[in-house]
């Protein structure tokens, strides 16, 4: 009879990742837990923008860290690009290979009046599509414009293919608060891991 071994079997590997960047304009610091329960601690002086990041990670069951100092006297634009390139960077980490993954995921999101579709596909090609968001109109200090330059920033390094259509608008807060929800949503679809996918996601074999 061979002695039973005391070494107990491997699970599978954390996903997380932690990304800092420091330019001239803002000091941003991401952590994120791919497969945490919705935690969030967010700082990023812009209330906002902080509030729309906790929904992302509370909807997603991501948990995740964003502290960002940036120069917000010129406006939010710096600090929001930004932290989409952190985030982004830091999702790319955390997934590595890909191996496992559902790779697409969509969600049809109503918050009272509006109606939003987000759709995503885990490519390795970054490309984004905004259509039908608020522009010109500004929430406790923050520009709506903001949503699609922090979208394409984190749809860039994350290198995901992402689609939002607002397809049925109202009330600013209440669109993009679908559009936070929606994505966050849509992610942890995307990122879950099925167990009949042995390898990477794709015929290619590489994403």
């Amino acid at each position: 009879m061979q002695p039973e071994s005391s070494q107990q079997p491997k699970g599978p590997a954390p996903r997380t990742a932690a990304v800092e960047r420091e330019t001239r304009e803002t000091k941003v610091l991401v952590r994120l837990d791919v497969d945490g329960s919705g935690r969030a601690s967010i700082d990023t002086g812009l209330g906002f923008f902080d509030h729309m990041l906790e929904l992302l990670a509370g909807h997603g069951l991501f948990d995740l860290t964003v502290e960002a100092r940036g120069d917000l006297h010129t406006g939010g634009h710096h600090t929001v690009e930004d932290v989409g390139i952190c985030l982004g960077s830091a999702l790319a980490q955390a997934l590595g290979d890909k191996r496992g993954l559902s790779r697409y995921g969509s969600m049809l999101t109503p918050m009272d009046e509006c109606l939003v579709l987000v759709a995503l596909d885990l490519s390795g090609r970054p490309y984004f599509a905004y259509e039908g968001g608020p522009v010109g109109e500004s929430i406790a200090g923050f520009d709506a414009g903001l949503v699609a330059e922090f979208f394409r920033a984190l749809t860039n390094h994350a290198q995901l293919t992402l689609h939002v259509r607002v397809l049925a608008g109202g009330d600013v807060h209440h669109t993009i608060e679908a559009v936070f929800k929606g994505f966050g949503k849509a992610l942890r679809q995307a990122v879950s891991l099925d167990p009949r996918v042995a390898g990477v996601p794709s015929t290619k074999g590489v994403l």
